[in-house]
């Protein structure tokens, strides 16, 4: 029987450049999806999945995400007083018990594989979780679930994975497949960022891990790859070197790319046609707005 998989980091050291000049004072992770920042749509996932203990790897500049997770006495007590009952639960998923929550500063954007690594003291001999919180994940049930319930029976590293278009694949981590067994398939290889026309396959790699203790020592004696950064992929890729078990799960689910621009719009147009207040009244928007349009041209 694998161990449960209790802790998650959460890289959220980056400077969101793509986002300025918004984020010059507020961290990426807290701009706002229709009403929730997006770290609370990862913690959320995170919480469903069964994780216990969140670490978040930061940077100069991010205390407002630290302030985010915290107890609003003086909030919850005017919204208790006035009866907003709903409010006052919303408002509850964003508190983090003590002790659940840890934070570590990554002082230099060395990769992804570095800002895992910055959190190795606060792991055990223990299996973990990686989350990206700009990739925000819609499904009846969440990414990372799906993950964990896979890993029961699978062990080993596990990445999520998804059908990319093959002219896109160079933008991301792809995997070099074993053997396809639908949802879940066996990995011979990984190729961070390939060439365009060089990509072993186009099932890239999306931000959602679990991984094996192992993976931190790979990190901890591993040089500069792709970029010059320490890249996570390449920690993995020794894994299945060493034919440790590493496989690719094809999850349930719409991936929105919320590190993007345009990523982010279709995020919040996704997710506001979900919301049963809201679904009317943008759906009548968006159908006067394609007619205006059509009607300009």
């Amino acid at each position: 029987m694998q161990r449960k998989v209790t802790k998650a980091i959460f890289p959220v050291a980056g400077m969101g450049t793509r986002f300025l000049p918004a984020t010059k004072s507020v961290p990426k992770e807290i701009m706002t999806l229709v009403d929730r920042p997006l770290i609370q749509y990862a913690i959320d996932e995170a919480r469903e999945a069964g994780i216990k203990e969140f670490i978040f790897v930061t940077s100069r500049g991010k205390s407002a995400l630290e302030d985010y997770f915290d107890h609003a006495p003086q909030l919850e007590q005017t919204l208790r007083e006035k009866g907003k009952t709903k409010l006052l639960e919303e408002l509850e998923r964003s508190n983090m018990e003590s002790g659940s929550i840890a934070y570590i500063r990554q002082h230099k954007a060395l990769g992804l594989g570095h800002a895992v690594a910055c959190a190795s003291r606060l792991m055990a001999d223990e299996p973990f979780a990686v989350i990206l919180p700009d990739d925000v994940i819609a499904g009846e049930v969440g990414c990372l679930k799906q993950m964990v319930d896979a890993y029961a029976d699978t062990g080993g590293c596990m990445v999520a994975a998804m059908e990319v278009p093959h002219d896109k694949a160079s933008s991301y981590g792809v995997l070099d497949v074993k053997e396809d067994m639908g949802s879940l398939v066996s990995v011979k290889g990984m190729v961070e960022k390939p060439a365009p026309g060089t990509a072993p396959s186009n099932l890239a790699v999306i931000g959602r891990y679990i991984l094996t203790p192992q993976i931190l020592k790979n990190l901890a004696s591993q040089q500069s790859g792709a970029g010059g950064e320490i890249q996570l992929t390449d920690a993995i890729a020794t894994e299945v070197a060493k034919d440790a078990g590493v496989y690719g799960y094809r999850f349930q689910g719409q991936r929105y790319d919320c590190g993007s621009k345009a990523g982010f719009l279709q995020a919040t147009v996704a997710f506001g046609l979900a919301r049963d207040d809201l679904q009317d009244e943008l759906s009548n928007y968006l159908e006067e707005l394609i007619a205006s349009r059509r009607a300009a041209q």
